[in-house]
């Protein structure tokens, strides 16, 4: 999979729900542990609505920074409204940096692995993390395959 900023802005037009309850957030979560397998490498999930932590779950093997990641990878998405890796990649693509948009870098993570939970003419109501893998880009796969997933289940499409 590659990501730029374009392809990463189209993803998180095509990802938007319907609707997403907590039983989602279950499911996501049960779908991106079975998905993470496929790639060797334990992970680490969290799925928040509207503020509050819903699901969380840390499998064995995985690294004790990874609950640090993740929330740092929250902190991009609720701070900026988009996925931690397209905010990086905007920053990038503008010369800036996270002081530049008053993030502080010491409890941010600009790269992949965060994504907006978006709801059909609502907006966004939370966040999807992933981390533990060696490469930031592969908590991205992991999770853009994982939230297609649910997609699919909940509309069919």
């Amino acid at each position: 999979m590659e990501f730029n900023y374009e392809t990463l802005t189209e993803l998180e037009n095509e990802l938007v729900y319907p609707s997403f309850s907590r039983a989602d957030a279950m499911e996501l979560g049960t779908i991106l542990y079975r998905e993470s397998f496929q790639y060797g490498f334990p992970i680490a999930v969290e799925i928040t609505i509207n503020g509050l932590v819903v699901y969380r779950c840390f499998q064995d093997g995985v690294a004790p920074q990874s609950d640090k990641w993740l929330a740092y990878k929250r902190n991009v998405v609720e701070a900026q409204g988009m996925g931690s890796l397209r905010f990086g990649m905007l920053l990038e693509k503008n010369g800036e940096t996270p002081e530049d948009c008053k993030m502080d870098p010491s409890t941010s993570a600009c790269g992949g692995g965060g994504m907006p939970i978006l709801i059909q003419d609502t907006g966004m109501i939370g966040s999807i993390c992933v981390s533990g893998c060696p490469d930031h880009l592969v908590d991205q796969e992991i999770i853009t395959n994982g939230m297609r997933t649910l997609l699919l289940q909940k509309t069919g499409k």
